[in-house]
């Protein structure tokens, strides 16, 4: 038994090895010759989580167990060339959901459309969805060279534009459709096989955030959601960032998804995936996007197919507070929303202070210590 199960996997292993596609295995052997390309490290189980039951919910019909979680490959791993030759007849889109950031939309479509549209052909369209933007975000897109739409919640519910908004006349108006919305509304407006989401507060934004998401689409088709990963930093600390990430996403991910606990961003606005994987699963309209996308993707494929690459440094517009409170709101809703009830018990029955104290009115020895303390 042992024996054939040796076998077959040496027959796996040769059929991706000949499956692969030629120009990829003489690109991988020059970058190792050459000592240029990093080494990426072996796929490592999924262990099962102590007290989780891995018959049931997440791991029903035993789809999501022995499974494997992907290295995390560098993006220089995937140079531009080699892209552009393993695109074939594919398309992608750039999607960039935006509002009120005229200050770095431009420099960041710039970039796109000459580096990745004009001279290499790699990126086919650059949507930027303006969310009810009351500063001048849409005109300054246009001029780098987007196709700009606006972002609706519904078939005949757009935001309001620049011109038409009342905040834009300094008036209380209403705050856009949400950054689902205008991620679903760049899936309905895009045409690509292939999209790619980026930020549009990002203020030292290269090509990387783009070429580096596509890496793990276009190498292996077992791919269908791929996040970025990479250090924030928080004003001028080395670290700090993502504050709603650390404080609200990881904690309820490692309580009630944790087979997504891999996942070192997963409130990741830099994302891509394939168009066939997006129109299987609902967006949620506001912040939660990011992590009910994640957990939709890892149900309908599962975790396997969720890649991450590794992007260096991201320096982007910090929030305040007040901002961040509304965005982590979203995060909990859509995750809550996406889970049993029995989920959320089992999830706090394994943690190690999920346990109360007694209380103290039925505290042994609690009345004793009282009276003699008078």
């Amino acid at each position: 038994k042992n024996g054939a199960v040796v076998v077959r996997q040496r027959c796996s292993a040769a059929f991706r090895y000949r499956s692969t596609p030629p120009q990829l295995h003489q690109w991988r052997h020059e970058q190792h010759a050459s000592g240029t390309r990093r080494s990426l490290r072996p796929a490592s189980s999924i262990g099962r989580r102590q007290g989780v039951d891995t018959e049931s919910w997440p791991f029903r019909a035993g789809r999501l167990q022995r499974k494997t979680v992907r290295s995390i490959p560098h993006h220089s791993n995937y140079p531009l060339e080699w892209l552009v030759s393993m695109k074939n007849a594919r398309s992608i889109s750039v999607c960039i959901p935006a509002r009120n950031e005229a200050r770095t939309i431009g420099p960041i479509v710039r970039a796109v459309s000459s580096e990745l549209v004009s001279a290499t052909g790699l990126v086919d369209e650059i949507v930027v969805v303006d969310d009810g933007s009351c500063d001048a975000t849409a005109s300054v897109a246009r001029d780098a060279g987007a196709r700009v739409v606006l972002a609706q919640s519904g078939p005949t519910s757009p935001a309001p534009s620049s011109a038409s908004s009342p905040r834009s006349r300094g008036q209380a108006g209403p705050d856009g459709c949400g950054k689902g919305s205008a991620m679903w509304t760049a899936m309905l407006e895009s045409t690509g096989d292939i999209l790619v989401f980026c930020d549009a507060d990002i203020v030292d934004f290269d090509i990387r955030f783009v070429t580096g998401l596509l890496g793990p689409l276009l190498e292996e088709e077992d791919a269908s959601l791929v996040k970025g990963s990479y250090r924030r930093p928080l004003g001028a600390e080395g670290t700090g960032g993502g504050r709603v990430t650390e404080l609200m996403a990881r904690p309820l991910i490692q309580l009630l998804f944790p087979h997504l606990a891999f996942v070192r961003q997963p409130l990741a606005g830099e994302t891509a995936a394939r168009r066939e994987i997006l129109e299987q699963v609902p967006f949620s309209k506001g912040y939660g996007v990011e992590i009910a996308l994640l957990i939709d993707v890892a149900n309908l494929c599962g975790p396997s197919s969720i890649a991450q690459v590794d992007l260096d440094v991201r320096t982007h517009r910090n929030r305040s507070l007040e901002e961040l409170s509304l965005q982590a709101t979203d995060v909990l809703l859509a995750a809550l929303s996406r889970c049993p009830q029995s989920a959320v018990q089992r999830g706090a029955s394994v943690h190690a202070n999920a346990d109360p104290l007694p209380i103290l009115a039925d505290f042994p020895g609690y009345w004793r210590k009282r009276v003699q303390g008078r």
